[in-house]
């Protein structure tokens, strides 16, 4: 798998299992929308999202595992009541750096439009200040107007862009939010 991100709308990140925070379950205010810490044993959700999701540029078994357990990657899992997994992010962050990466947003397609999406981006905002980043970036598909719209709803603004980024040979427009 190359460097470049999963796909257009992938975005997620995780606190280090260290960090003193409490990270074991953030309320969102959308629809009974619950984002937690992802787990080992969300692993075979976490694959089955990719493969529902993502067309190419997905996330492998192994990739999931090291984020899992990385002190420098957090996954983040959205579920309803009743352990219903509706979507995860993966967010990346750097030794020095005051910026953090999603490097993977992905939401079950009938969870589609009812705030999964905007749950596990406020959660990684919130992941991101804890941990003291300034920014919050991501690379987005040039065709995906969902998630565009999403980000630019959220605050992200277009920072650039990418030619052939994507392993399908998709151009991306990369965005950046600030973090108040």
């Amino acid at each position: 798998m190359s460097s470049s991100p999963p796909t257009a709308n992938k975005v997620l990140s995780s606190l280090t299992r260290r960090d003193p925070q409490p990270t074991a379950q953030v309320a969102s205010p959308y629809a009974g929308v619950r984002v937690r810490r992802g787990e080992s044993t969300d692993l075979d959700e976490l694959l089955k999202l990719e493969e529902r999701t993502f067309d190419s540029d997905r996330l492998s078994r192994a990739q999931y595992r090291r984020h899992l357990d990385s002190e420098s990657a957090q996954v983040l899992v959205a579920s309803a009541p009743h352990n219903h997994f509706l979507g995860a992010a993966v967010l990346l962050f750097r030794k020095r750096s005051a910026v953090a990466r999603v490097y993977s947003l992905a939401t079950q397609p009938q969870a589609r439009h009812q705030g999964v999406g905007t749950a596990l981006l406020q959660a990684a905002e919130r992941a991101a200040r804890r941990r003291g980043c300034r920014a919050l970036r991501l690379e987005v598909q040039v065709d995906n107007a969902q998630a565009i719209k999403l980000y630019e709803h959220l605050g992200f603004e277009r920072i650039g862009g990418h030619t052939r980024y994507y392993e399908n040979g998709a151009d991306a427009w990369r965005y950046e939010k600030l973090l108040a």
